[in-house]
């Protein structure tokens, strides 16, 4: 049974990880185009800036919602349905509330923002945080239903809208602007440049909602409000972790021009965000993971073997965190090239990122314990220590360390917060976790990368050949120990033959 659920909970990891590393790469395409193509870096910096507030607002739109329908959808005294129609209300009203309040104050939010010659983008922006909002409780009763490939096909349908709209407005408007302007003069402006970026990205999510609608009318609109407090109750703590987990994953980026001011600080910011972005393959396979074992922690509650399957996923999930982060950093000479050479200076970050993100899995894997006890609380208490963490070590480290000191920085942010979490938990909610197992696979993982990563043979095929070996060993050990060949269907025939 236990490994009928593993089969089940790695299948859905790969469908919604597909989608979720398809659409962060494809998104991340857009980042070039948009600098080559609008006009100046400012017009970057708008998107930069505003884009980075939609994180925050959708996490405080959706207020912890999506994990408290789970929690009582999968109650067997509620009606799947109420808790379903009972979300959505909620989370539609209080969007609804946020998008009129952005049309109706968008010149004065304008002004606050320094966006006084366009409050347009405030109320596209704000229309398209509150669809997004409403838009995640189908997406949860999506994966609620176990349909990963309808919840993959639309989260791609959204990047498969905006980046044909942003080359449109973008490449194709301009290039029509000059060899036939009669055919688009009537609706382009070719001074509203950065504007577009918005555009796109309010059509294609109004047509992504569209496109939801069989599974937004898909029962009948009801409200309980005494179960709406019940959900409330336990999702509105989520809200502080939410916010605080956004804090933690932005605010060194945020706080690092007023800790290293001027010329020097804005380069060396340069550098670490874009060394980051190498780190963001884990960053996927930890929300794809996420996004499969939500649902299915909350419905193996029911089950009388569900400690050993959150013990078996707990060790699969590290054993596979080491695996990318083996592969990222040995071939990290192969790696390097999603960047400019100008910013390979920062490459040295790119580790402790990586295992700053392992950590972070790890402590989401961990509060199983406080979601499954109603003590959503403590959720909350330990993103507000991570936070606190994060602020005072940028504060030590950025000026003397520079990025290093923030990379430094989310590493113990997340080893603080995992143990707590760890430590904790095992007092209200005892899993007999592998913790033997998981301590071989990353003593032998750190090894192994300590060698290929210390190690220079001089010339790149050998240094590539040399740590081909390495990550070898490493399946090797997954292969003997945990994943045996002769247990792969495929491979169990081949070795017959």
């Amino acid at each position: 049974m236990a490994g009928k659920q593993m089969k089940s909970l790695a299948k859905d990891t790969a469908i919604y990880g597909v989608s979720s590393i398809l659409g962060k790469f494809l998104n991340w395409l857009l980042v070039p185009l948009y600098t080559y193509v609008l006009a100046s870096s400012a017009d970057y910096g708008v998107v930069t800036n505003l884009y980075s507030w939609t994180a925050l607002l959708l996490v405080i739109l959706t207020y912890g919602m999506e994990t408290g329908f789970f929690r009582y959808v999968n109650k067997e005294e509620n009606n799947p349905d109420l808790v379903y129609s009972t979300s959505m209300i909620s989370v539609g009203i209080t969007s609804l509330i946020f998008a009129v309040w952005c049309v109706l104050f968008a010149p004065q939010i304008g002004h606050w923002l320094d966006y006084d010659n366009h409050p347009e983008y405030i109320w596209m922006l704000g229309l398209s945080v509150a669809l997004d909002a409403f838009a995640s409780i189908p997406f949860a009763y999506l994966r609620y239903l176990k349909r990963p490939l309808k919840f993959a096909a639309y989260k791609l349908l959204f990047i498969c809208l905006n980046i044909p709209f942003n080359l449109f407005f973008l490449i194709v408007c301009p290039w029509l602007m000059k060899h036939a302007p009669h055919t688009i003069d009537w609706f382009y402006n070719p001074n509203y440049g950065v504007g577009y970026v918005f555009v796109s990205n309010i059509l294609a999510t109004a047509i992504q909602t569209a496109f939801l609608a069989p599974y937004i009318f898909a029962v009948k609109f009801r409200l309980d409000t005494a179960l709406l407090r019940k959900i409330l109750r336990y999702s509105l703590p989520l809200l502080v972790l939410g916010v605080a987990g956004i804090m933690n994953q932005t605010l060194d980026k945020i706080l690092f021009p007023f800790l290293l001011p001027g010329a020097k600080g804005a380069s060396e910011l340069g550098i670490y965000g874009a060394t980051s972005k190498i780190a963001l393959v884990m960053l996927m396979f930890t929300q794809a993971f996420r996004y499969a074992y939500e649902p299915f922690v909350f419905a193996q509650k029911k089950d009388e073997n569900s400690l050993t399957a959150y013990s078996d996923a707990m060790k699969y999930f590290v054993i596979f965190s080491w695996l990318i982060f083996l592969g990222m950093t040995l071939y990290i000479d192969v790696f390097k090239f999603i960047i400019k050479h100008t910013y390979w200076t920062g490459l040295s970050v790119v580790p402790l990122v990586l295992i700053s993100f392992i950590f972070q899995g790890i402590f989401f894997n961990l509060s199983v314990w406080y979601k499954l006890t109603d003590k959503t609380m403590y959720g909350a208490w330990f993103s507000l220590i991570g936070t606190i963490i994060i602020v005072v070590d940028n504060v030590l480290l950025v000026p003397r360390y520079s990025y290093m000191g923030s990379a430094w920085a989310a590493f113990g942010c997340y080893f603080v917060v995992m143990l707590v979490s760890y430590f904790i938990g095992q007092k209200y909610f005892p899993i007999n976790y592998q913790l033997k197992t998981i301590g071989k696979y990353s003593l032998l993982a750190l090894a192994l990368f300590f060698l290929g990563w210390y190690i220079d043979l001089h010339y790149i095929l050998l240094n590539l050949l040399f740590r081909t070996v390495l990550l070898a060993i490493y399946v090797w050990y997954m292969t003997r120990r945990d994943f045996p060949l002769n247990q792969i269907p495929y491979i169990n025939k081949f070795l017959k033959k």
